[in-house]
């Protein structure tokens, strides 16, 4: 994969917007209008990453939630000196949601234990009216339970995602009761020095040509001992 400059004119602050819908019936709905579209640029030597390595890196965001055992969790301080993949979703997300941190979960198994010892996985409600710290607990425990999860007031979690290129909009019920959030799907990973380098775009499926869209569990498995030892090196 060539080394690739992500833009939007939505947010170019940071770089990289992507927005999809999810809703409890599994349907998908575009993006949101006040968020815009992702634009990839080739540029520059191959990349040693299977995601998409950043122009320029960015800062964590300063972000202080509630954990699923209902303690205060900074999310700079308590992930610092360890590579942190970062997801905004929900519990009720039928289809990215659950399939992202699934991935994330496999590629955790293909890594060596010292490995995996330096990555945490931490998941931010999108929907934190209904995302409650036991029903965020139990349900990322079913994945894998080293992940942790956050939830908080919903202007908190926004600001906090906008700063580093993730757009969320408020959940929308419709008439038939269905829940809708529309939320950025990108996973966002940081260095062990608090930075994000890469990010990876949702696993939807197939490319015609029959090759993966988006990043699957390989692409993780890949890139995470290059995170954790930038300059190379051994486990």
């Amino acid at each position: 994969m060539r080394k690739a400059l992500v833009r939007t004119a939505a947010l170019a602050a940071a770089g990289l917007m992507l927005a999809t819908g999810c809703s409890d019936s599994g349907s998908a709905e575009s993006p949101a209008g006040n968020g815009g579209a992702v634009k990839i640029v080739s540029s520059g030597p191959p990349s040693k990453y299977r995601g998409t390595e950043l122009g320029r890196t960015l800062e964590k965001p300063v972000l202080t939630l509630t954990d699923t055992s209902g303690q205060a969790y900074d999310f700079k301080a308590k992930t610092a000196g360890k590579v942190t993949l970062l997801y905004f979703g929900y519990t009720h997300c039928p289809d990215v949601c659950p399939t992202t941190m699934g991935d994330i979960a496999l590629a955790l198994t293909k890594i060596s234990p010292e490995d995996r010892a330096n990555v945490n996985v931490v998941f931010v409600t999108t929907d934190p009216e209904r995302d409650t710290p036991d029903e965020l607990g139990e349900w990322l425990h079913a994945i894998d339970p080293s992940f942790v999860g956050l939830t908080g007031p919903f202007d908190q979690i926004t600001a906090a995602a906008k700063s580093v290129g993730v757009n969320i909009d408020p959940p929308q019920v419709a008439a038939d009761g269905k829940v809708t959030s529309t939320h950025g799907t990108q996973v966002i990973a940081y260095s062990p020095d608090n930075v994000a380098r890469v990010i990876y775009l949702a696993s939807v499926g197939m490319n015609p040509d029959g090759t993966p869209a988006g990043s699957t569990a390989e692409s993780f498995a890949h890139d995470l001992p290059i995170l954790i030892r930038p300059e190379g090196g051994t486990s």
